[in-house]
């Protein structure tokens, strides 16, 4: 039996479907030539007509996955048989879209290894759906799963390894699923969204201004040593000094007009490390005053 490739006069209109589960789907197949039988072979739907040039194929809902229906027709002449196979493409959005981190509940520590895995749950067929990644707006990665042949829906996940650093604290993770089933499918793409995954990213101290600090004191006059350091957990600060009669915590800038001169060692500290910054204070005459 020949293909309608090879001269066998059968066209099928349209020669591509692609059709909702559950929706209502009808192809006509149209002979140029006079025709003794004409008929569709269907799992679902058969049927056949006697020297029509065309007969249709219909299904009010679609729901069999491995239907794969064939035009044939028998002519009076040669070549007295053909046939030809509808590409017909039957889809299923997913149940559902979700992001997770794997083997691990707790924030995150800055420069550590962590993977997100996203899942799809049934979704056919899976050969056509792209798997995109993003943090914020931002497109990081993109998975295609064309290496897979099943017809009926499955459930597939992707993986993301990420080393997150202090810069993604409070940022946004998530994977979008799109069904990209070509021009004959619906207009745009069908797309489901994770839930967004929320990043919370621990880090060490670190200052605003690192490096130590030299201030000139006149006697009786107001001066304040800053301190403040950026970290998560929020670091929480130790003064330590000569001229100080007890540390001093949780106080990132020491504000006072009774300091004397000497070194003043500001230490900012949380669950990850802490770091440590001097301040030197040094006394300048007032003004008429003689050394």
């Amino acid at each position: 039996m020949l293909r309608a490739g090879d001269s066998c006069s059968l066209e099928l209109r349209p020669s591509r479907v692609v059709v909702g589960y559950g929706e209502p789907v009808s192809v006509s197949c149209v002979a140029s030539r006079p025709v003794r039988v004409l008929g569709w072979e269907s799992a679902i739907s058969a049927s056949h007509t006697q020297h029509d040039l065309s007969v249709q194929w219909k299904v009010d809902s679609l729901i069999d996955w491995i239907e794969e229906p064939i035009c044939y027709g028998v002519f009076f002449t040669a070549p007295r048989q053909c046939e030809e196979k509808l590409n017909l493409i039957l889809y299923k959005v997913p149940d559902g879209v979700s992001i997770s981190l794997v083997n691990h509940t707790s924030p995150m520590v800055e420069g550590r290894e962590y993977q997100l895995q996203c899942e799809v749950q049934n979704i056919a067929p899976v050969q056509y759906l792209t798997l995109r990644w993003y943090r914020g707006q931002t497109e990081v990665y993109t998975h295609t799963f064309s290496d897979l042949s099943p017809a009926t829906p499955v459930e597939v996940s992707s993986t993301l390894i990420i080393v997150p650093n202090r810069t993604d604290h409070g940022g946004q993770y998530k994977c979008v699923a799109e069904l990209e089933l070509g021009a004959e499918g619906p207009q745009p793409s069908p797309k489901i969204s994770s839930d967004p995954l929320n990043i919370t990213i621990h880090y060490p101290p670190s200052f605003l201004n690192p490096e130590d600090e030299v201030l000139e004191l006149t006697e009786g006059e107001e001066i304040s040593l800053n301190c403040t350091a950026v970290g998560n957990p929020p670091p929480l600060y130790t003064w330590s000094s000569s001229d100080l009669t007890r540390k001093v915590i949780e106080q990132p800038v020491l504000t006072s007009s009774s300091l004397s001169t000497g070194n003043y060692i500001c230490t900012a500290s949380n669950l990850l490390g802490k770091r440590s910054k001097q301040f030197i204070i040094k006394a300048i005459p007032r003004v008429g005053e003689f050394p």
